[in-house]
């Protein structure tokens, strides 16, 4: 009997951006022990997705080609592979694929169980598809600089940048959970006031003098610092440190890491460390949960249909995304 078909958004070599991704037709996964088999309602798009294409972890990943990418996915779930006990058909949820196969760009996709949650109906697709790689990433860079999103011990500055875009929208909001904390944000001009009303305290224009030196209107020095900009130097980041403060570095270039390997080794006062967010089922539940509160919203830059997938991708590519770019397939 003839596999039964889906069309998918695959590349078959490295590099070429947009323009060498294929609408193809290919079989339906079939869900293995432990995972779901999903009706793709959307998926959006990471940096990670493009970066992959363009060799830069060659030879890991992608493991083979030809390779369809996209790893935040929400759908619904058809058919449930031995051992789920999680999720039936027709369950909405949405899930986080592993990079080492990925498959969101496809009309259906495998998921493991123990990287799906439920999605309320009070959330979209689109918003839900926005939160895996992204919020998880900004919740673990809070994490990892030791504020307590239940409520910090005393008031604490901290600075997000690049405030607008997908991971620093989503570390604006979970900040406030956190109570006493100022946040400062730096993003485009275009994006003030909307970084303003996802909670920011101050936000600065990051091509004006305050921004690009990243210093507090009201001269505050940072106790901690996401920083979702490659490039900053260290001593610009460094200047606008309190004594202790640490920067939580989603953006590190090989020159970032080695200098945070040095400075851990030395025990500086002042720190910058790569963040490397990891697969997170309970983390992905809590940021569901935040957003079913009105507490988290994802903003959404803008939507295309699979077939136009490759325009989304080059966008991507060319950065200042408000939010996330999502990709609806259903």
């Amino acid at each position: 009997m003839a596999a039964k078909l889906m069309r998918a958004v695959q590349y078959d070599r490295y590099g070429g951006g947009g323009a060498a991704l294929k609408l193809v037709e290919v079989s339906i996964p079939s869900p293995k022990k432990g995972q779901l088999l999903l009706k793709v309602e959307a998926t959006s798009l990471n940096p990670a997705d493009w970066k992959i294409q363009k060799g830069m972890l060659r030879p890991f990943l992608p493991p083979k080609f030809p390779f369809t990418p996209g790893t935040c996915v929400a759908g619904e779930v058809v058919e449930v592979g031995q051992g789920v006990t999680a999720f039936k058909a027709g369950d909405k949820v949405i899930t986080l694929l592993h990079f080492t196969v990925a498959g969101g760009l496809a009309e259906y996709a495998a998921a493991e169980e123990k990287l799906t949650v439920h999605r309320p109906a009070g959330i979209s697709a689109a918003e839900g598809s926005g939160i895996p790689i992204a919020g998880l990433t900004a919740l673990h860079s809070l994490r990892s600089l030791g504020i307590n999103l239940d409520g910090v011990d005393k008031p604490i500055n901290v600075l997000v940048t690049a405030a607008s875009g997908g991971i620093g929208h989503y570390a604006v909001q979970l900040l406030k959970l956190a109570g006493d904390v100022h946040v400062t944000a730096t993003c485009g001009e275009r994006n003030l006031e909307l970084v303003k009303n996802l909670g920011a305290d101050e936000v600065l224009d990051y091509k004006s003098p305050g921004g690009a030196a990243l210093e507090s209107p009201t001269g505050r020095k940072y106790d901690a610092v996401v920083n979702c900009v490659a490039g900053i130097p260290w001593s610009t980041l460094k200047a606008n440190l309190a004594a202790g403060g640490k920067v939580a570095d989603v953006a590190a270039t090989a020159g970032d890491m080695l200098r945070a390997a040095l400075q851990k080794v030395c025990f500086c006062n002042k720190r910058r460390f790569p963040l490397i967010s990891t697969p997170d089922g309970p983390g992905l539940e809590f940021l569901v949960g935040q957003m079913m509160e009105g507490k988290l919203r994802t903003v959404v830059d803008s939507k295309f249909p699979l077939k136009r997938a490759a325009e989304g991708f080059d966008k991507s590519i060319e950065g200042h995304a408000t939010g996330k770019i999502v990709v609806e397939i259903f």
